[in-house]
This record gives C-alpha cells, structure tokens and sequence, in this order.
C-alpha cells in the first residue's frame, strides 16, 4: 500500500506479478478473477485500514476493487481497474470516462487511481497511478 501511495508504479508492478504467479494456477492464470485474487493478497495488510470493495457500482460502471480507509484515518481510498491485453492507460481512462469517481467523491483529492494490465501472451504486468 505503501509504494502504492507513493506512486511507485515499477515496484507495484513488480510485486503484483511476483504475487500472480504465486496466486495463480496455470489453468486459471489468465482470468480477471484470478488477476483480482492476486491484487487482493498483494494488499492482504490493507484490509486492518481498508474496507475491500469488490464491483463497487461508481459513475457508469463498476470498479473492479476500491480500497475504503475504515474511519477517521487520513489515508486515501483507492479505485482500481484491471485490464487485460490492453495497457494500463486505458484502465485509468476508464476510470475517468465512466466518472468511477463520482461515487466516491467524498475522497476527492484523497483518491488514488491504479490502471492494472495484464498481458496473457508475455504474463507482463503493467501499473499505472494517478491521483485524482
């Protein structure tokens, strides 16, 4: 979460593909399900500071993962959108263009955006970050 916040989006990368392969069967590693479980263990701490939302409906759509900060806590919530065969600029322009920050508003200049990558051929990871 940390490097997250920071916007370090190489480490994030890094960590996030390290987890995937350890996560993930070969059978199911290629599926956005599998993707997801393996963001949601790579922040498996976050969960003492945040509130995991899986589908959160925001805007025109649904965000993928948005981590809520419990209480009364200075820390950002984050919105997530995982991709696959694409790049990570497009996860964060969706973000933007389905208003994914609508829904979460109260947070605004709080709010991190993470556009998440994935590229079935080569099993690279891209990450990109944003804050909005």
């Amino acid at each position: 979460m940390e490097v997250t916040i920071r916007g370090d989006s190489e480490k994030v990368t890094a960590v996030l593909e390290k987890t995937h392969e350890n996560v993930a069967s070969v059978l199911e590693y290629n599926n956005e399900a599998s993707l997801s479980a393996a963001v949601i263990l790579a922040y498996y701490t976050a969960r003492r500071y945040y509130e995991i939302v899986h589908e959160l409906p925001t805007g025109k759509g649904f965000a993928d993962l948005a981590f809520l900060p419990h209480g009364n806590t200075n820390s950002p919530a984050l919105v997530v959108e995982l991709k696959y065969d694409r790049d990570a600029e497009t996860a964060i322009k969706q973000i933007k263009e389905k208003r994914y920050d609508g829904r979460l508003k109260e947070y605004f200049g709080n709010l991190i955006m993470v556009g998440i990558n994935y590229d079935k051929e080569t099993k690279k990871h891209t990450c990109l970050i944003e804050q909005a």
